[in-house]
């Protein structure tokens, strides 16, 4: 976990393919989408989801001068719990893969072992902490 957020908890991807990757993930169990959440929480999921993003921003354009913007994906296709997908897109990225979403990757790139979150992401996840405290 990076951060408790007034909708949620912040937290780092258990893949960093992409380095960066985030999640916001709700602190409603019982809610599965954004319309299951009154109005007043739905905007606070929504600006943590904003705020959230805004420290990827900040973190991945200092660490890479690739960085190029972040997408957002509210999905819970397969996962029926409300959540939010933070990817940072890179200018380094594979052209088949550059304009399109994230899932279009194959997941065995994905996933593979050396994008696994680790020890060597903790210098990532202290500064997303820090950004996310800055708020």
């Amino acid at each position: 976990m990076l951060a408790r957020l007034e909708s949620g908890f912040a937290v780092i991807g258990d893949t960093q393919f992409l380095p960066g990757y985030c999640l916001l993930l709700s602190d409603d169990p019982t809610a599965d989408r954004l319309a299951d959440l009154p109005r007043d929480r739905r905007l606070a999921f929504l600006a943590d989801m904003d705020l959230l993003g805004q420290a990827v921003h900040e973190v991945c354009s200092r660490r890479d001068l690739e960085f190029r913007r972040v997408n957002y994906a509210v999905l819970g296709n397969l996962d029926t719990f409300l959540h939010a997908h933070i990817h940072a897109r890179y200018d380094w990225e594979p052209s088949p893969y550059i304009s399109g979403p994230v899932p279009s990757y194959p997941a065995a790139e994905r996933n593979a072992q050396e994008h696994l979150l680790g020890p060597q992401h903790d210098e990532l996840r202290a500064e997303l902490v820090a950004e996310l405290s800055r708020g």
